[in-house]
């Protein structure tokens, strides 16, 4: 069966199922296109809530999943490859965040929403990288903020807001990637373009950059912006949505080697067995599930 044959028949069963589809930005160009709802991991998980869907499919990678779960645990929410795991999340762990916790008694916990149920727990805030520098801004002065796992969007806000951060030392392996070489050499090849990178880049990256931003921030900006050419440093999938939405403009990758694994292992089959099957059932243990939606409480009051 082609793509147009799998697309159809996973829409029908979705509809019969009273299912959601929910697709990150950074996934296959053909499950984008099956996507009810596309969009970064935190907003993806706010409008399943939305829905009266009794299943959600995920096509993301593991914690997106959880976050799903925590937010909506009256559903049945599907990973449809169970290995679709993120290397920056399985960097911390809540034994070492408890350890770090034990050296800075006292200080505010901002963990970025790339983490884990069990580590969101152990967490006072969440953070996502469009938001992050807003709620770090607005933490007491007087505290001092560990902010795991990302060191890299760590500098960032830190360098947005003036906070002195205490950064776990983990970093995103395709984000990390994009160096300022690339950006370099893009921009001889397209002096016109502007350029748009995201937080989870080096530093020297984001120096090299015009907009340092989420992916619904390049979402964003690529919409309203007067330019006509852009330069993109995230992960390459994000690149198609931003063409079509766009089609009048131009986008190039900061560089094709910015492909994120995990993100590429769902495919159309999968999903469909997914839904065929109710595979793989992504469920958080409800103490955690409870200390974890804290966190990402916190946040959306703010």
């Amino acid at each position: 069966m082609n793509d147009t044959g799998l697309a159809e028949k996973i829409r029908a069963l979705a509809r019969r199922l009273h299912a959601v589809i929910l697709v990150h930005n950074y996934q296959r160009d053909e499950v984008q296109e099956i996507a009810d709802f596309l969009g970064d991991s935190l907003d993806l998980s706010r409008k399943a809530a939305r829905t009266a869907a009794e299943i959600i499919v995920f096509c993301g990678v593991h914690f997106m999943a959880e976050t799903a779960a925590i937010l909506c645990p009256d559903r049945l929410v599907l990973l449809p490859d169970l290995d679709a795991g993120c290397p920056m999340a399985d960097m911390i762990t809540p034994e070492g965040l408890r350890d770090l916790k034990a050296r800075h008694p006292g200080a505010v916990v901002a963990a970025y929403v790339n983490t884990s149920a069990a580590v969101k727990a152990e967490a006072d805030i969440c953070v996502t990288s469009a938001n992050a520098a807003e709620i770090v801004s607005r933490l007491p002065a007087d505290r001092e903020i560990i902010f795991i796992p990302d060191q890299y969007l760590a500098a960032s806000v830190s360098k947005k807001t003036g906070r002195k951060l205490i950064a776990w030392p983990g970093y995103c392996p395709t984000h990390v990637g994009i160096l300022s070489e690339d950006i370099e050499r893009e921009k001889r090849l397209h002096p016109a373009a502007l350029v748009m990178v995201h937080p989870e880049c080096p530093a020297a990256t984001s120096d090299a950059a015009e907009e340092v931003l989420s992916t619904s921030g390049m979402v964003r900006f690529a919409r309203e912006s007067s330019a006509r050419e852009f330069i993109v440093g995230t992960e390459v999938g994000l690149i198609s949505r931003l063409q079509r939405e766009n089609p009048e403009k131009v986008f190039y990758p900061a560089t094709e080697r910015a492909v994120c694994p995990n993100m590429k292992r769902i495919t159309l089959e999968k999903v469909l067995w997914s839904l065929e099957d109710r595979q793989f059932e992504i469920k958080v243990p409800e103490e955690i599930r409870v200390k974890a939606k804290r966190a990402v409480a916190a946040m959306l009051a703010v």
